[in-house]
């Protein structure tokens, strides 16, 4: 026996991350679900009482505070304690970066099973959830704020593993650059880096050495070159303008490393880049005359 409050969705207007189904439940005694196979993930958080998760020939024990993943596609079990059933919430999400968003809470398929502190945050998003279920646009933004809202109220002390000291470094050398990628526009320091991947500015700098052979610094200069030599080749921006566009406030320190890098100045390397293209231009347009 379960009383359950469940909202399902079919229209998914989102790619990235998006809610497939949500839901509230108060199960009885041995109230159980499957074997059976889900086509999106899905993850249960215990509010009270205990029950047993089953995954292949592994059983987990787990009770009020933990939670599960389901994971798609893979047969799974699960049943309520008979002396003391459990009441719990789920979401059901899919995406193309549903399987990474997991990887950032340390969640995977060698690790099923979590424990949170904020059950009262998590219920309170589920009951949002729930009450904006129409299909109109404003709903489904509002949905969709909440499924990442759930995402960042377990990241805040969701017991993380990793299962090896490289598989860590590379999570910090991959948040690194998504930060210096998402914001080489803007003037950021090193330190700006390294406080939101949160470790050490001088650990950042041996992590990037051992992986990157570079620097961060170097490496923020780098991408920030590499994206003017776009701008200079494919727009009519002034260098001024090009500079601002990659994080450089003054066009003379911009000058400078883009020459140290690129060989020439911005205005040489714009006029060298135009002049090959109008030469590709000619050569092309010669071989259609000649067909």
């Amino acid at each position: 026996m379960e009383n359950a409050y469940v909202l399902q969705l079919s229209n998914h207007k989102f790619r990235d991350l998006y809610l497939c189904s949500c839901g509230y439940a108060k199960c009885g005694p041995l109230h159980s679900f499957g074997p059976a196979v889900r086509p999106h993930y899905i993850l249960h958080y215990i509010l009270e009482g205990k029950g047993r998760y089953y995954v292949g020939d592994t059983q987990y024990e787990l009770q009020a505070g933990s939670g599960f993943l389901i994971e798609p596609e893979v047969q799974t079990f699960y049943q309520a304690d008979q002396e003391d059933p459990w009441i719990y919430f789920w979401i059901g999400f899919g995406g193309d970066n549903a399987k990474t968003y997991l990887t950032d809470l340390g969640l995977n398929s060698g690790r099923l099973t979590f424990r949170s502190n904020h059950a009262a945050d998590l219920k309170q998003t589920v009951i949002n959830m729930l009450k904006n279920h129409t299909a109109n646009t404003a709903n489904q933004y509002l949905l969709e704020s909440y499924l990442y809202a759930f995402f960042a109220i377990l990241a805040r002390d969701i017991d993380v593993v990793v299962t090896s000291k490289s598989e860590k470094e590379n999570i910090y050398i991959r948040k690194a650059i998504e930060y210096i990628h998402d914001n080489y526009t803007n003037p950021i320091r090193i330190a700006d880096v390294a406080h939101y991947v949160c470790i050490d500015r001088s650990y950042l700098y041996i992590l990037f050495r051992k992986h990157m052979d570079m620097s961060p610094q170097d490496y923020l200069a780098n991408y920030r070159i590499t994206r003017a030599a776009e701008l200079l080749s494919i727009t009519d921006l002034p260098i001024g303008g090009v500079a601002l566009s990659c994080g450089y406030t003054d066009p003379l320190v911009f000058s400078k490393a883009f020459k140290l890098r690129k060989g020439s100045t911005p205005s040489q390397y714009r006029r060298k880049s135009r002049e090959d293209t109008n030469g590709h231009l000619r050569q092309h347009r010669d071989c259609l005359e000649n067909l």
